[in-house]
């Protein structure tokens, strides 16, 4: 399988996160349960249509529901090497009745055009040899046919048709399905091909169920800041609380050992045992790192008092030594 099923290769990822919240918006859509085939189309090649159709089955296989997912694109199908699956036979095998194995014989059995995938619940039919006529063949009961029988043997099928612009594979399919996705991308899909292709799906009676815009630009900041959030264990600040727990309590016994020893050294030596002045020395950092700020500032305002009042009195000492030797000048005159 290759690593463009994120779905299934990175499910805590944003990308698909946003596949499941498609599938939501696509089960309250089926709020009646009525609907249980859906088609994935686009207007033109290189729009991501076979990525999205891909992704959305997994997301679908991944909640319990037993999904078949066709390759309806019987002239570029590219499901069964995202699946790392095989080839053929597939649906245009089914449909034909040509060249189901190498003695060309042929099956009228479901289960022999249908894989298995890595995913669970989740089945392949690949789109199989290349017909000379996919159009007619997608409009042959042997189509209704097949798809009545899944609908019996699976909850949802979900194909991936052709680009609707080029030719009418995916019209002709949207009058047979329940309902409908048009894949497009940012600032590539123009308007007015979104538009032909909406009105031609309607004018064959087709349902659509929405637009999916995909490509859309996401700076890689973002990204990572969501991929994280999704990441993160939902337990790790029980765990650094726990690990901060034990490393105190390490450090306590540890503590409370070297006490216990100081102790017994003073005991054996005949003198009382301080236990204040050892409990300060083994836990407590330097007086000016344990003093609260407002402390601090008292002393260092008290020391700044203390040294003016000392600078006042030699001032006035002077002084006074001073008026006594002018004292002394006047006597002696």
């Amino acid at each position: 399988m290759r690593k463009e099923v994120i779905a299934h290769k990175d499910p805590k990822s944003p990308i698909s996160e946003i596949f499941r919240t498609l599938r939501t918006n696509i089960q309250f859509m089926n709020a009646s349960k009525k609907m249980k085939t859906l088609l994935i189309t686009s207007t033109f090649p290189g729009e991501g249509k076979s990525w999205v159709t891909s992704n959305l089955a997994v997301t679908f296989a991944q909640a319990g529901k037993k999904v078949v997912l066709i390759d309806a694109d019987m002239r570029k199908g590219r499901q069964y090497v995202i699946f790392g699956a095989l080839p053929k036979p597939g649906l245009s095998n089914y449909l034909s009745q040509v060249e189901i194995d190498e003695q060309e014989n042929l099956s009228e059995n479901i289960s022999d055009y249908i894989q298995e995938t890595e995913v669970e619940n989740l089945y392949l039919m690949p789109a199989g040899n290349v017909p000379p006529n996919p159009s007619e063949l997608l409009v042959s009961t042997q189509m209704l046919k097949l798809l009545e029988e899944l609908k019996n043997i699976c909850d949802i099928v979900i194909i991936d048709g052709t680009p609707c612009e080029l030719v009418a594979d995916s019209i002709i399919l949207s009058r047979i399905v329940d309902s409908t996705i048009v894949v497009t991308a940012h600032k590539i899909t123009k308007k007015e091909a979104l538009a032909r292709v909406i009105k031609n799906i309607k004018n064959v009676e087709g349902k659509i169920a929405g637009v999916v815009v995909n490509k859309v630009p996401v700076s890689s900041k973002k990204y990572e800041e969501t991929y994280y959030y999704y990441d993160e264990p939902k337990n790790v600040k029980k765990q650094i609380s726990k690990r901060e727990k034990i490393n105190y309590s390490k450090t306590e016994q540890m503590n409370r050992q070297k006490i216990s020893e100081n102790i017994t050294a003073t005991k054996k030596q005949g003198t009382a045992p301080k236990r204040t002045v050892t409990v300060e020395k083994q836990n407590k950092p330097t007086a000016n790192e344990e003093l609260p700020k407002a402390i601090k500032k008292k002393v260092e305002v008290e020391k700044t008092q203390e040294i003016t009042i000392d600078k006042t009195n030699d001032i006035l000492k002077q002084i006074n030594q001073y008026l006594e030797q002018e004292k002394k000048n006047l006597n002696n005159e």
